[in-house]
């Protein structure tokens, strides 16, 4: 497996099996696996080919790049894959910039695209679109929840910060809409910084007594790593990805008793979730982050279109997507009518289990959520 996955990031084509399917389907999966973002997509990567090995498909082909976090990159690559691969299924982004950069164009001409993570504002509203399937999140949805969490739990005085692009705006903006406290301070940070020393200086001054942050991947690692060696000791909260999987080991201790919110997670007790947890960490030895449940749960929704319609009768496809006929390891999943999911956020705490960190569930945020931009979207 591990052979057939380092063929793939250099263009080779996958090959996972089931004879179920009579046409073949080429899938195209850009996504990010080189630099500070690498851990997301290859966890996303993996959660994915992981469901398509378990499948045994052999009618679906995917050809997997590197977009080095570059959006002109992302764009040059889909355009490929698509006039000269002729993929049918885009999937893979991370990052919002490049979901902004490559999505419209790609909808435009009649390609689906599923995303297993990035959920930009805009693609949710005014420019949402038939073919174009979110089966993550929008991007406020695990912020709002941190806010009404904030809310709930007493904090008064909230500092918040986040990269300056979409998904950093969407961050904020869903914090505050659930947030009913004062806000202590509001920055923008640049995408891909990783010293945070005149952030962390105006949080101490600042007076707050909590702080929320959306800081992924390694900008996420550097700024708590930073944070502690601060010795401040106001309490830090975040969405999910901030202190996921992925990226705990990396933040060590210090993460410890930080509340975040998530969709999924590994203690969500239904049967697909625990099949889903345990087949992942023998196949790679390492437990699974959000960005694999993700990935994970994209390729079964594909495959369970894909037992209903070809992708070649792009009405009947495009139904059978929108019934999301599949058993998600998040439990329940439906999806709204700008074809981003109505699902429940959860509550998790940071704790060390057997000497390994991970999160556990302790509340619930919200039940059946839908993002606040569906209104917007025409379909």
């Amino acid at each position: 497996m591990k052979k057939i996955l380092a063929a793939a990031l250099f263009g080779c084509a996958m090959m996972a099996a089931n004879a179920a399917f009579a046409d073949p389907v080429k899938i195209g999966m850009i996504t990010t696996l080189s630099g500070g973002g690498a851990g997301l997509g290859v966890d996303v990567r993996d959660g994915f080919m992981l469901a398509l090995k378990q499948s045994g498909n052999q009618d679906v082909t995917v050809i997997i790049k590197d977009d080095a976090q570059k959006p002109e990159l992302a764009v040059q690559i889909a355009d490929e894959m698509i006039q000269s691969d002729k993929v049918q299924i885009l999937t893979g982004i991370i990052w919002s910039n490049l979901a902004m950069a490559v999505v419209p164009n790609a909808v435009g001409q009649d390609i689906f695209y599923l995303s297993p993570n990035a959920g930009p504002s805009a693609l949710a509203g005014a420019k949402c679109n038939k073919n174009y399937f979110n089966v993550a999140w929008q991007n406020d949805n695990l912020h709002e929840a941190m806010g009404s969490y904030a809310s709930e739990a007493g904090f008064k005085k909230t500092f918040i910060l986040a990269p300056n692009y979409p998904a950093g705006t969407d961050a904020l903006t869903g914090f505050k809409r659930f947030y009913k406290g004062e806000l202590a301070g509001e920055l923008f940070t640049k995408i891909g910084q990783t010293d945070y020393a005149a952030e962390i200086a105006q949080i101490r001054a600042s007076g707050a007594d909590s702080v929320f942050f959306f800081l992924p991947g390694g900008m996420g690692i550097a700024f708590m790593k930073q944070y502690a060696q601060s010795g401040i000791k106001i309490p830090v909260m975040g969405p999910g990805f901030s202190f996921d999987q992925d990226v705990l080991g990396a933040i060590g201790d210090a993460a410890i008793g930080v509340k975040n919110s998530s969709q999924w997670s590994r203690d969500l007790d239904n049967e697909a979730n625990k099949k889903f947890v345990e087949s992942f960490q023998a196949e790679y030895n390492r437990l699974p982050s959000l960005y694999a449940s993700q990935g994970f749960d994209t390729a079964n929704l594909i495959l369970s279109a894909l037992a209903k319609a070809k992708v070649t009768d792009a009405d009947a496809f495009r139904a059978a997507l929108k019934a999301a006929d599949f058993a998600s390891v998040r439990g329940k999943f439906k999806f709204g009518n700008n074809n981003h999911p109505i699902q429940d956020i959860y509550v998790r705490e940071v704790v060390k289990d057997a000497g390994t960190l991970t999160n556990k569930i302790i509340g619930v945020a919200f039940k059946d959520h839908q993002d606040a931009y569906a209104a917007q979207c025409k379909m």
